[in-house]
Order: structure tokens, then sequence, then C-alpha cells
């Protein structure tokens, strides 16, 4: 019997206060574990239809992501196998949900769909904050959600350690959620609800 091949996959924007949550768990998930060479974790970010190879090729299919949905804020919940596509149509939060519904759709269509999906969604409390982290209560429901990765790595025979400590990311230093807070620019310079070169006509105001 051949090893399945996992793909962990963070989807959302780092730039949009909890859109980044999914992402935010995959960074957690590669730096404090070591996984074995067949689990891929990869920063998804709000790509759409050009994550449809990694879904293709994937045996099993972990997504983390914030959904709306409509549930109390930094409601946690998981969802396995035909139950995902309808959660992630269900009420679009942004494009990246619309695109990667299509990827899932698209894959089924070529009847390649990974035998076994799961999802690992939270209820965002905070979406409308440019250049915002994670709010505080969904923050807080990051550890559970790793807790459900491990436990979900494990189900589909993943034997996951704790990181050896070499430092290992998976994105750049700059994106650190911790340096990412620090290095926020004031509300005085930085525009919070967008980027304030597009939002006006001639100078901001």
């Amino acid at each position: 019997m051949s090893t399945p091949h996992i793909v962990v996959l963070g989807l959302g924007n780092l730039l949009w206060a909890d859109e980044g949550f999914g992402v935010r768990c995959a960074e957690a998930l590669y730096a404090g574990h070591t996984l074995p060479a067949n689990v891929e974790v990869i920063d998804g970010g709000t790509q759409g239809l050009l994550l449809l190879p990694y879904v293709e090729a994937a045996d099993h299919l972990l997504i983390l992501d914030a959904i709306d949905f409509g549930l109390p804020p930094a409601t946690l919940r998981v969802f396995h196998d035909d139950a995902v596509p309808a959660y992630l149509t269900a009420k679009k939060m942004s494009l990246h949900q619309t695109g990667f519904s299509e990827v899932l759709a698209l894959a089924e269509l070529k009847g390649t769909t990974p035998a076994a999906i799961t999802l690992i969604g939270v209820q965002p409390a905070e979406l409308e904050d440019y250049g915002g982290s994670l709010s505080p209560a969904v923050r807080a429901r990051l550890p559970e959600a790793l807790a459900i990765a491990v436990q979900t790595l494990a189900a589909w025979g993943v034997q996951v350690q704790p990181a050896s400590g070499d430092g290992a990311r998976l994105n750049d230093a700059s994106l650190d959620m911790t340096r990412y807070e620090s290095e926020r620019p004031s509300a005085d310079s930085a525009c919070r609800v967008g980027d304030a070169r597009v939002l006006f006509d001639g100078e901001p105001h």
C-alpha cells in the first residue's frame, strides 16, 4: 500500500484581520511540528484556480480557513468530505472562497477529488481592518484548531512530532505574526479600511 500524499492548505488574506486565520494556522503547524515527507503544507493565500494542481495531487486534503457560518464570532467548526463544498459556497466571505469552491468543483468534474477532505474553519470576528492581525477572540482559537489538525493527520496515519526548534518557517520572516503586528503603522499613517490609493479620487481626505 502506497503512502498517501497529504496536502494541508491554509487559505485567506493576511492583510484583512481574521481573513488570515487559515494561513496563520498553516504557519503554526509547519513551524511547531516535524512532519513526514508525504505531508505538504501550503500557504494557498487567495490564489483560487491556481491551487487546482495541489488539490489534484492530494490523496487527503486538510483545509484551514475563516468561514462565515453565520455563527457567533470565533466559533470553530469541522466539516468532512461532501459537506466541505457546501460550506465554502453557502455565504462567500471573499473572492478566494469563490475561487476555491470552483477548484473543488473542477476536481470533481475531472474525477480528481481527494479521497478525504477535512475543513477546519473559524467564524471571523473582525474583517474590516486592513493591515490588521487576527482579532483576540479568533487568535485564541489557534491552539484548538492546531490540535484538531494534528488529530486529523493522525487519523490519516501521520505521526506528528513536536518541532526540533530549527526555526522552520512557511513564509518569509517579515510575515511572522509578532513582527507583523509590532511593525504595523499607526492609524494616522495607514488606512484601516483598504488601500487609500484606490479608495479616493485625488488626494486622500
